[in-house]
């Protein structure tokens, strides 16, 4: 199992005319410290409309700045968010990085969930997603593609990039089965993984596909300390993010047909308010448990996050990512340089 970083841009107020250009800055600097660490892959999300928060507006962009400053690292966006993009527009940046990272990219497609909801809107259909990832690869591997009814194909692109499909429900864990290279999951728990994988498993299977080549990702914060009250406390506002998710497959699915693992947490749920997505200390989060901050996040002494990863790697996740976003990033990544990675195998 490999384990490399899943990078959210925020800026934090109050802001002054640099702050947006030295996070920046700061980012890369993160970033090339993390390969020479041995971290194996960076993710960037896609945000949109939010301050403080939504920064990594241009994945693309941002990747191909940390193409030439790195030279190992997979770089990976997680996600493209399919509704707010046309096939054609990915296919030619992802195709560009491609090229200038001397194929070490991946792309990360979803349904546009939360982007969708600030907006008042639904995520787009499974169908649409099937049909995106489907025109992707068409132009990024150089094949023909109706364009508004017209034959078009980009001529010079000539190596499609693995695609990973993110998502929590049966349906599009059925296609990424189908059609995927890997799935992306957020959340570290062992158990919910293994059902998810049930049903990449059967869309594998009734695709005529080998299970076990499809990669498996987890990506979730860490907080190693031995004050475990602090380290629930950093991490508290993701179970809460992803309770968002939740609460979008509650309205979709039977309550028989989701674990009640995974939809038990949010009963007591208020609310979510976006202005403070993915911040520490949130409000948000105030519905979320001890139990639950430990089965979906990585806390505790180093001892702990080698158990969990453990125990990830043997529900089927071939690639752990580091949700690095709870504040103190370098403590983080030295605390996984000195304490975590010389001692997982």
């Amino acid at each position: 199992m490999r384990i490399g970083m899943f990078y959210q841009m925020s800026v934090p107020k109050p802001w002054t005319a640099e702050s947006e250009s030295k996070r920046f800055f700061e980012m890369m600097e993160q970033v090339t410290f993390a390969e020479e660490m041995g971290l194996e892959s960076v993710w960037f999300v896609e945000h949109h409309f939010r301050s403080e928060w939504s920064h990594s507006s241009a994945p693309d962009i941002t990747l191909a700045a940390l193409s030439q400053r790195t030279s190992k690292m997979r770089l990976g966006i997680a996600v493209t968010l399919a509704p707010l993009h046309h096939p054609l527009n990915v296919a030619v940046s992802m195709a560009t990085l491609d090229i200038l990272s001397r194929g070490r990219v991946d792309l990360g497609i979803g349904r546009g969930d939360s982007s969708r909801r600030v907006l008042g809107k639904k995520p787009t259909t499974v169908a649409y997603l099937d049909e995106f990832v489907q025109e992707f690869r068409d132009l990024t591997a150089g094949r023909e593609v109706a364009y508004e009814g017209q034959p078009t194909s980009l001529t010079w692109a000539t190596g499609s990039p693995p695609v990973w499909i993110a998502g929590y429900g049966p349906k599009v864990l059925n296609l990424a089965g189908k059609t995927a290279d890997g799935i992306i999951l957020q959340f570290a728990d062992p158990d919910l993984i293994s059902w998810c994988l049930d049903f990449v498993r059967e869309g594998a299977s009734q695709a005529g596909r080998d299970f076990s080549a499809i990669e498996v990702m987890a990506a979730a914060p860490v907080w190693v300390s031995s004050d475990l009250n602090t380290a629930r406390e950093r991490v508290r506002w993701f179970p809460a993010l992803v309770s968002n998710h939740i609460i979008d497959l509650i309205s979709r699915y039977q309550p028989e047909d989701l674990p009640p693992a995974l939809t038990s947490y949010v009963r007591d749920r208020e609310g979510y308010d976006y202005k403070h997505h993915c911040e520490v200390g949130s409000d948000n989060a105030g519905f979320v448990s001890d139990e639950v901050v430990d089965r979906f996040c990585l806390v505790g002494p180093a001892a702990a996050h080698l158990e969990k990863l453990q125990a990830l790697k043997k529900a089927g996740v071939t690639q752990f990512n580091i949700y690095l976003m709870c504040g103190d990033e370098e403590d983080t990544l030295t605390a996984y340089e000195r304490d975590v990675l010389p001692k997982f195998a």
